[in-house]
């Protein structure tokens, strides 16, 4: 028997994101590994981010956040997943709602959040991680604005020299003409997986079209191909600022939508705006558990 027997949960999407929002504030409830891959084989539930709401830890903070991939693992921050926890936590008359905005704690920190309209949300994603360290890479590299890393022949490489960025979850962005001329399911594996990510990584292909406008598509560690990631885009416009090749503020348009993003200059914080979407709610069926672990 599992606690989440007949535990009611929200299913969401975020830019085609799919996420999963449970509610566990005043339980000690805490969702593990096995059980979270049941909840993503099923195809009611099935979601590319879980986001489990705890009691708040921190005084001053609305909740603690425990973001979980369809694999199991943790993620640090995912920012398509926190704008439907916002909205789930202002809106949703079970979980009684809150004021417009919200400081939610997650493993890689405080993220505020706030509503600019009905179904839009602003989540403030932090400061990017740009040392080799903070990342983290295997080894040391002076400038992460570009690493050494290729997928092809040393001659005539595929893909290579990604920028490397931690905007709560470790990002390697490799910049394209075309993303749709890669085959990113196929080589998103094996790149997330590589020897010099030490904690694996998500790995993006950006196409830049303008100074204000990036297109991206998106391998996330622990899910695979995604139709959008929302630290992936703030890691991308991080990444091509420094770089020169856009400003700091641009509009990222992955599979599922666009994203805008600013990478704020007075106090280096990224702040990350899109659409919510409630698809529908159900409870989990104590079926899903037996046998799972």
């Amino acid at each position: 028997m599992s606690a989440l027997d007949h535990h009611r949960f929200l299913k969401m999407n975020g830019l085609g994101n799919e996420i999963v929002v449970v509610d566990l504030r005043g339980s000690k409830t805490r969702i593990q590994p096995h059980e979270a891959r049941a909840i993503a084989a099923d195809p009611r539930s099935r979601f590319d981010q879980l986001m489990a709401i705890h009691d708040p830890v921190v005084e001053g903070t609305d909740a603690y956040l425990r973001i979980l991939n369809t694999d199991g693992s943790e993620s640090g921050a995912c920012g398509n997943g926190t704008r439907c926890v916002a909205w789930a936590m202002m809106a949703d008359a079970q979980m009684g709602g809150s004021p417009e905005r919200l400081t939610l704690q997650t493993k890689a920190g405080l993220l505020p959040a706030w509503r600019v309209s009905d179904l839009v949300f602003t989540v403030d994603m932090g400061r990017p991680r740009l040392r080799w360290d903070e990342i983290p890479l295997a080894e040391e590299f002076r400038d992460t604005r570009m690493i050494e890393l290729q997928i092809g022949p040393i001659d005539a490489p595929v893909l290579h020299s990604p920028s490397a960025v931690n905007m709560g979850n470790p990002h390697a962005i490799f910049w394209v003409d075309d993303v749709n001329a890669h085959d990113l399911a196929r080589v998103g594996s094996l790149l997330e997986n590589h020897p010099v990510f030490p904690e694996r990584a998500n790995i993006s292909l950006a196409e830049v079209r303008g100074p204000e406008h990036i297109v991206l598509r998106v391998w996330e560690r622990g899910v695979g191909l995604t139709r959008a990631c929302g630290s992936a885009a703030c890691a991308a416009v991080v990444a091509a600022a420094r770089k020169k090749l856009t400003g700091r503020k641009a509009t990222v348009s992955l599979p599922g939508g666009d994203l805008t993003i600013e990478w704020r200059e007075s106090d280096d914080r990224v702040l990350m705006t899109g659409p919510v979407e409630l698809e529908w709610e159900g409870t989990f069926a104590p079926a899903l558990f037996a046998g799972a672990a």
